[in-house]
């Protein structure tokens, strides 16, 4: 059994489960080596107490389970099977509490699961899986910096194809293309363009808007690499965009600066939030920093920590994270400026190194 399952059984112990179901497909695979994703069908890494645990997945993905997974039992699901019938079949002795990952099972699902165990008491470990796993390894460090490293080639091709007459989709469809050129699995989420009083959005979503001289120019784009992600957010100036906007631009990147400034083993992430929230407020536009300032990711796009003034957590080595603080003015636009950082013995370690200075685009 690997280091990893073996941090799981002993969650078994700790929590007093007879029995975890991990269905998440990112986490069957941090906990496997097997990813799939199966859509409508059911897939579940099964732990039971005191016994190895054993995979059900889709028979259609049952070779590739065989071929990848660090798990030797591996029970096929065919799609005229019931898969809660066949889990019943294979758990042995009581099951009375259960551990299952409440934010991921639909309704449906836990009825299942409830019933095939005949299980007293599901448990939510979501929690508990995501502190197993905020510690990345070397070899996770290494592979988020492939993913960024394929993110900024992707932003340096992409700048030159700002031209008059450019729309926002226009942009988002090169980047995705030069994502795959460049040997990413995919976007890590929806890319985004945004452009004018549009990057005022913080979750925006590109259209044909062309792309005008004297408006800021927002990019929110990142790639999975070997199952791992990368996300970045760099702001740029289409020609002059004028005192105001440079101004705002200003106050975002002390923030951004200030926030990386304050990451070290033992600080609280809220303290991070009142690194970047206190720079934009003595700049004057408190009221416009309207989001968290960053998050964890890694095999997700979003995981634990959230970094916001009530998450009191303290850092610890190992960690990644996203530094994003931004100011959204309506009717005007916004700026936002994302790294990702890694918490280090001596302090942090800025994984994207694209420049943050404000770029004037010319068109």
């Amino acid at each position: 059994m690997n280091e990893r399952l073996s941090q799981l059984y002993s969650l078994l112990e700790t929590e007093a489960l007879d029995a975890a179901f991990v269905t998440l497909p990112k986490l069957i695979y941090y906990f496997t080596g097997f990813y799939t994703e199966p859509h409508e069908r059911f897939m579940a890494l099964v732990c039971p107490r005191n016994e190895p645990p054993f995979l059900l997945v889709p028979l259609l993905d049952y070779e590739k389970a065989v071929q990848s997974s660090s798990v030797s039992r591996i029970v096929p699901l065919e799609d005229t099977d019931n898969p809660y019938e066949v889990l019943k079949r294979h758990m042995k002795g009581a099951i009375k509490r259960i551990g299952i990952q409440e934010d991921h099972l639909n309704v449906k699902r836990y009825h299942g699961l409830m019933e095939a165990t005949g299980a007293e008491e599901a448990v939510h470990i979501d929690q508990q899986l995501a502190q197993l796993r905020v510690v990345k390894s070397d070899a996770e460090v290494a592979a988020i910096r492939r993913a960024i490293r394929c993110i900024e080639e992707v932003l340096h091709q992409a700048l030159p194809l700002v031209k008059p007459g450019v729309t926002e989709l226009d942009l988002v469809a090169e980047m995705e293309h030069r994502m795959k050129k460049l040997g990413a699995d995919g976007p890590s989420f929806d890319t985004m363009v945004l452009s004018g009083a549009k990057t005022g959005l913080p979750h925006g979503v590109p259209g044909m808007e062309p792309i005008q001289e004297g408006e800021l120019l927002l990019f929110d784009a990142g790639v999975f690499i070997d199952g791992y992600a990368s996300d970045l957010t760099r702001t740029f100036a289409v020609g002059d965009v004028g005192d105001k906007c440079r101004e705002i631009y200003d106050a975002v990147l002390q923030a951004n600066m200030q926030m990386i400034q304050a990451v070290h083993p033992g600080a609280s992430f809220a303290s991070l939030d009142l690194a970047a929230r206190s720079c934009i407020e003595r700049k004057g536009y408190g009221e416009y920093f309207i989001t968290r300032a960053g998050h964890g990711f890694g095999l997700e796009i979003h995981e634990y920590p959230s970094i916001h003034a009530n998450n009191a957590d303290l850092m610890r080595e190992g960690m990644v994270f996203t530094a994003e603080p931004g100011i959204y003015i309506p009717g005007l636009g916004g700026v936002r400026i994302e790294d990702n950082v890694l918490v280090t013995k001596e302090g942090v370690q800025v994984l994207t190194s694209f420049p943050k200075e404000l770029t004037v685009v010319e068109v």
